[in-house]
């Protein structure tokens, strides 16, 4: 058996008639930019993740970096300020942060959900702090009630990198996106709610807050030709837009799909050596990745590769080990480096089956040490 770790024309076969429409709809309509698709998609997504506002915008990257600036002409960042924020997060994370002109600051994860580790947030709070972005990892929702008393406590903001838990929800129905004064989201194909190209999304109950991210978006401007603010070109695509709003009406099925897959992994997985994703009790998991963890993980992949099964490492070098940050080199961060040494992701997805997981499942108890 084969078994791809993610096929994106079986993820978006159900939608490819409703896709078409929506292509000749775009190219009929004369409005290529910031039109109709992009003001419902917004719409959508905002009353999706219950806020009041979301504004579309290029990338998950962008998205970040468009709420740390617009932070900073709101007057509640400067440049040199501290954000605390995840050590094992995806580069974007550290990247949308430092370019920006703040300073982050690496927070060794929890050691069950691999999310920022509050008591060594609390710890790493200085005199120049003034932020903390909870990242959202692989599906699950970070500890944002703890979190939030942490940012009240200190007097920081609080933000969220949504960018791997479209939908993932608290026990009180409450929406990733939706727990912090604003979350940056990636529309990244390979994302639980993905685009056909690039796209991402800033969400924020604060309407000066949205207003300040609509304008830097679009070269700082709200008036065609006068510029409020020194800003960028960082708008969704209009036609990504009208795919997202077909792909954001299945979300909510397709992520229940992908709960359901966990709890088979978890069922036929047979392995003492072997750590499977823990589920924190206070939200919803929804699997952007199912991540593993084992001592000889480079062995168990390349086991599983001639047993047909595709996997990936989410990820191979943390931020401080990447060359692109030379300054930290010398950074002594146990777990998060264990992390990196020993996750493997297996393949799920809505379109992955049963029989699928069980081999999978299979190849994995029979690994030989």
């Amino acid at each position: 058996m084969q078994v791809s770790f993610l096929d994106l024309k079986a993820v978006n076969a159900p939608y490819t008639t409703e896709m078409q429409a929506a292509t000749r709809r775009f190219l009929e309509s004369g409005w290529y930019v910031l039109g109709e698709e992009t003001r419902a998609f917004e719409e959508e997504y905002a009353r999706f993740c219950g806020t009041k506002h979301a504004v579309g915008v290029s990338n998950g990257l962008d998205a970040l970096r468009l709420i740390f600036e617009a932070a900073k002409v709101l007057g509640k960042l400067a440049e040199g300020d501290e954000v605390l924020v995840p050590a094992n997060t995806y580069i974007a994370s550290i990247l949308a942060i430092t370019q920006s002109g703040l300073r982050p600051v690496l927070v060794e994860p929890d050691r069950a959900t691999y999310n920022i580790d509050v008591h060594a947030a609390t710890e790493a709070v200085g005199p120049r702090t003034r932020a903390i972005l909870a990242v959202h990892l692989y599906g699950q929702l970070a500890d944002m009630e703890a979190l939030s008393a942490l940012a009240q406590a200190q007097g920081l903001l609080l933000f969220e990198d949504a960018a791997q838990a479209h939908g993932a929800r608290l026990l009180d129905g409450r929406c990733a996106g939706n727990l912090s004064l604003a979350a940056g989201h990636s529309f990244y194909p390979g994302k639980n709610l993905g685009a056909l190209g690039e796209a991402g999304a800033v969400t924020t109950s604060d309407a000066s807050f949205a207003e300040a991210v609509a304008t830097l978006r679009n070269y700082g401007s709200q008036q065609k030709y006068y510029n409020r603010f020194q800003g960028f070109n960082m708008r969704i695509d209009e036609l990504q837009a009208a795919f997202l709003r077909i792909r954001l009406r299945g979300l909510d099925k397709e992520n229940e799909r992908r709960r359901e897959l966990a709890a088979l992994y978890r069922q036929e997985i047979k392995r003492p050596d072997l750590v499977l994703p823990h589920e924190a009790d206070y939200g919803q998991h929804v699997y952007h990745l199912f991540p593993i963890l084992h001592p000889r993980r480079d062995a168990l992949q390349a086991y599983l590769r001639k047993a047909g099964i595709q996997t990936m490492i989410h990820y191979p070098l943390p931020p401080h080990k990447q060359e692109a940050y030379a300054q930290w080199k010398e950074l002594s961060l146990p777990f998060t480096e264990q992390l990196h040494r020993e996750e493997l992701s297996l393949p799920i997805s809505p379109c992955h089956s049963d029989e699928e997981i069980h081999y999978v499942a299979h190849c994995i108890n029979h690994f030989e040490v």
